[in-house]
């Protein structure tokens, strides 16, 4: 089966793990439509459960400082919702854009809630064992929350690839999520003061940016 092939019937694949959404509009930002959610919940305490093995769309992140969520290819779900403890946390999900075609085989939204003040940066990252080197994409996913009715942006550019200048020909390179080539994959999570991060996983396509631009 060639890759296009696959794409395709990774796409259908994924019609089963979507819950409902809005037949209409929704009013948000977001597209209407079947989606698969997550939330990163900001917690003052670490928690001293493992919380591997669980049911749930839901990861415990520091409410004040970093951690790492570690990223698995296949069917969405969180395998380690505890990212406040040493070995952080797990989140599976479908490969994005197999052929590194930049258009996604599904998007993401995401929003922030809470008290208004509260902010976090994501970035996705990769470990290169080989060489024992990481690398994070110049792109990072910015959420705060503020007064008023808080909306939806488009961050599948920031979550599901990494961008990097390649020193040697001073070009942009871009890897998506569990590129062949690459090992470890994983988002790294700054909080400052948000309780919670909303991301929503539409099935629906996205254009990201070209690599090959001057760094």
């Amino acid at each position: 089966m060639n890759r296009s092939r696959i794409a395709v019937a990774l796409a259908l694949g994924l019609l089963a793990l979507w819950t409902t959404g809005a037949i209409g509009g929704t009013g948000n930002g977001a597209p209407s439509g079947p989606h698969y959610n997550l939330n990163l919940i900001g917690v003052p305490k670490g928690k001293s459960a493992p919380l591997t093995n669980t049911d749930g769309h839901t990861i415990f992140v520091p409410l004040s400082g970093s951690c790492k969520i570690n990223l698995q290819e296949g069917d969405f779900q969180v395998p380690d919702r505890n990212c406040t403890d040493s070995d952080g946390a797990l989140f599976q999900l479908p490969n994005p854009d197999p052929t590194n075609s930049g258009t996604t085989v599904y998007s993401v939204w995401a929003r922030a809630l809470g008290k208004p003040g509260g902010s976090s940066t994501t970035q996705t990252c990769f470990t290169d064992t080989s060489v024992n080197e990481t690398y994070c994409s110049i792109y990072q996913m910015f959420l705060v929350s503020s007064t008023g009715k808080s909306a939806f942006q488009n961050v599948s550019q920031d979550l599901l690839y990494v961008y990097y200048c390649n020193t040697s020909t001073g070009k942009i390179v871009r890897v998506p999520l569990f590129d062949s080539s690459v090992d470890q994959f994983f988002w790294s999570y700054t909080n400052t003061g948000l309780k919670l991060a909303q991301l929503r996983f539409y099935q629906v396509p996205t254009t990201v940016a070209a690599a090959g631009a001057s760094c």
